[in-house]
């Protein structure tokens, strides 16, 4: 079979479409016949090792696992013998090692049932970008309905499915984004839009309940003056390593010291019971992916490359064509 992998770290051109053996999956495994996989800044923060710290996890000097993507929908195939909610011919999606492969072997409990009204392109898109909303909004955010949230990078990967999440939630949204993703933002639920190159959401005089921010390129102090009361502030990643820690140190003292919090969510965490509420809301409506480009596999490079240019609206998906599978 045919699959994406990176012997080094570096820019795409360190990825590699080469032929490899067929996973064999372990005994809490399933196979899963890749009908598309999807791009996440995870996948070019692991291609490149970078922030360095990372490499702590990845591997020191060369990448220890060698494969890349981690959003998947696809076919079972086969299982190991522990499994028993899966048979072969369903139709999956999920999260595991090496989506970028025309198979690919997840954990039983890192998938769930594709929704049967979508396509395996936008199942393909939800798993981390859905997980990262639904827990920074829900767990660390604690959104409740009625709140006035503001949601930073609306029209991105994460802030998609984050409008969504939050008008789920009954919350009244703000979106903040670029100029040419304004009516996205407004079509995908957002009752109100700013423009960032017209309009500064910590400096408008406006109060908000509770900011998420998929950014993190502003000041602990001017998400202090956006929040009202009682508001939070939660922050998924960070633009430069100087606004994390700014946000530790800063963030900490501000939360503690008064009646505004700030913070970042750390990193989500997968689960099934949760990937089971994103098959809901996709398979209700209440939560559709917003695809912005679509690769073939042997594209992988150039996906990542767009993904890394910070201007994709929604997400980029991997397309696995079925007549290339042996």
């Amino acid at each position: 079979m045919k699959a994406i992998v990176y012997q080094k770290y570096g820019s795409p051109d360190v990825l590699e479409l080469i032929e490899v053996e067929k996973p064999i999956p372990k005994e809490d495994e399933v196979l899963v016949k890749v009908h598309a996989a999807a791009a996440n800044p995870l996948d070019w923060h692991f291609m490149r090792g970078a922030p360095h710290f990372i490499r702590i996890m990845t591997g020191l000097g060369k990448p220890k696992d060698k494969r890349l993507g981690v959003d998947v929908a696809g076919q079972v195939e086969a299982f190991g013998r522990n499994v028993n909610q899966f048979k072969p011919g369903d139709q999956v999606f999920g999260m595991c090692r090496g989506a970028f492969a025309e198979y690919a072997s997840a954990r039983e409990n890192a998938l769930a049932l594709k929704p049967a009204n979508i396509s395996f392109e936008e199942a393909a898109s939800a798993p981390v970008a859905a997980f990262t909303a639904l827990q920074g909004l829900r767990d660390t955010g604690k959104i409740q309905s009625g709140q006035k949230v503001l949601i930073n990078g609306a029209s991105g990967g994460v802030g998609t499915y984050a409008v969504q999440i939050a008008k789920s939630f009954g919350a009244i949204v703000t979106g903040v984004c670029s100029t040419r993703n304004l009516n996205m933002v407004r079509s995908i639920g957002a009752e109100h839009v700013i423009d960032y190159a017209q309009e500064d959401f910590t400096k408008n005089g406006q109060h908000y309940d509770l900011i998420y921010d998929t950014v993190a390129n502003h000041s602990v102090l001017d998400y202090r003056r956006a929040l009202s009361l009682k508001g939070m502030c939660v922050t998924a990643g960070f633009s430069t390593v100087f606004h994390m820690l700014q946000e530790m140190l800063l963030g900490s003292l501000v939360s503690r010291m008064g009646s505004k919090k700030i913070g970042g969510m750390g990193v989500a965490k997968p689960n099934q019971k949760d990937l089971v509420i994103i098959k809901e809301l996709l398979e209700s409506g209440k939560v559709k992916s917003v695809i912005d480009r679509r690769y073939p596999l042997s594209e992988v490079p150039e996906a990542i490359r767009y993904l890394e240019a910070g201007h994709a609206r929604g997400k980029v998906v991997i397309t696995v064509e079925s007549s290339s599978r042996t």
